[in-house]
């Protein structure tokens, strides 16, 4: 899902960056220093499943895990998501630095946007919520990353009006497959360690363990 150097317009390019830095510089100040662990494994997750992409047009499409590292980090997932971009883009030419702006937004807004649903789960009251909500977040992040992307694409120029809209729709089938990952894994991890999620119900579940 990375937009590659040399495609995008330079006001678009310019309001990434002027977009991005405010928000990685709040984002930042949410990271404790006992949070810089489960940061850093879950960076090096979205770095590696980044790298496995499939070219479409400008852009590519891959499994991106941002849904499911908003649900884990919550609006720390912004930084890590941006610290991923710039070092795929610097050891390996993946996506562009000029665009690192605007791919952080796409990305890391798509994982604040499904932390903002799974923070929504306390509000109702069904049998497995955790599963349910991980599943829409993990697609949330997807399909907001997606409509970001079109958008950038779109507002570069009319060239590329029919490829934001290909592009978004391909989108959909893997907004379907990372919601069922996000929810593989929130029910893997709420059996084992439920601490690691963000939010307080999280660590709730795990104070009856909390003697091991």
């Amino acid at each position: 899902m990375h937009i590659s150097d040399g495609i995008l317009s330079g006001p678009v390019l310019i309001i990434g960056f002027a977009a991005a830095i405010p928000i990685a510089a709040y984002t930042l100040k949410q990271v404790d220093l006992e949070d810089i662990p489960k940061i850093s494994v879950v960076t090096a997750a979205f770095f590696v499943a980044s790298l496995i992409h499939i070219p479409i047009g400008p852009s590519s499409i891959h499994l991106i895990l941002n849904g499911l590292i908003g649900l884990i980090l919550g609006v720390r997932a912004f930084p890590a998501i941006l610290l991923g971009l710039v070092l795929q883009a610097i050891l390996f030419g993946h996506g562009g630095v000029s665009v690192i702006g605007v791919n952080a937004l796409m990305l890391g807004g798509g994982a604040i946007c499904a932390h903002l649903v799974w923070q929504q789960r306390h509000r109702i009251n069904l049998p497995n919520r955790d599963i349910i909500f991980a599943a829409l977040g993990g697609a949330v992040g997807i399909i907001s990353s997606g409509f970001i992307l079109a958008l950038a694409l779109v507002t570069t120029g009319e060239a590329f009006w029919g490829m934001a809209w290909v592009i978004f729709a391909y989108h959909i089938p893997l907004m379907l497959i990372e919601g069922a990952v996000a929810a593989a894994c929130i029910g893997f991890i709420l059996r084992v360690k439920p601490s690691i999620l963000n939010g307080p119900t999280a660590h709730k579940k795990e104070q009856p363990n909390s003697a091991d």
